[in-house]
């Protein structure tokens, strides 16, 4: 299965009061923690998608082999970026078959997880959509098979691929992933991070 991996990047992060983007974590910024991950799977192509910011965090992804696109919508919502990610996918890769989208605030995120959520899919034919599953909810790291594409691109404002779940519960697997409750918005949840890598 042709997978793209899509990374929602384009928040100005205004309640860290800093690009979260730029956050240490392991030694580098988590912007390039988190697409060094996507880089080791099978996906192709990677796809960045920036806004605020993003002259200050485009110089962490160079010589990168991934495509970076910037949205310039994106004070419009989260709608943006999902459909600004789908085309810079398809423009670099026409054949893809899925597409998995990944925010940059999601620090447990690893190469293991985009491999389940890959087997899955394939495991499960019938099924257009393999979502994460913590803390009582579904949502994102979220694979979406082709036939879902359109529903994405009908998003609107601050509206997620949360909304495009839902729709198609009867369509969608999940695998269990408890540590994507853990999110950096704010300092204090970043500070909390840091603790537990010590």
């Amino acid at each position: 299965m042709n997978v793209a991996i899509i990374i929602l990047a384009a928040g100005a992060a205004s309640r860290m009061g800093q690009p979260k983007q730029l956050l240490p974590v392991k030694g580098r910024s988590l912007i390039k923690y988190i697409t060094e991950i996507a880089m080791d799977t099978p996906c192709y192509p990677i796809t960045v998608v920036l806004g605020a910011n993003r002259q200050l965090i485009r110089g962490e992804l160079d010589k990168m082999p991934i495509t970076v696109i910037d949205n310039p919508k994106w004070e419009d919502g989260m709608a943006t970026s999902i459909k600004m990610g789908l085309i810079g996918s398809y423009m670099t890769a026409k054949e893809i078959e899925a597409a998995i989208f990944l925010t940059v605030d999601m620090p447990y995120i690893s190469s293991e997880l985009i491999n389940q959520l890959i087997d899955k899919a394939v495991q499960n034919p019938d099924s257009r959509i393999i979502a994460s599953k913590y803390d009582g909810q579904i949502g994102i790291p979220v694979l979406f098979k082709r036939s879902i594409f359109n529903d994405l691109l009908d998003l609107n404002g601050e509206q997620g691929a949360k909304k495009v779940i839902l729709q198609h519960l009867d369509n969608t697997e999940t695998i269990d992933f408890p540590e994507g409750k853990f999110d950096l918005d704010t300092v204090v949840d970043y500070q909390d991070y840091l603790k537990r890598q010590n």
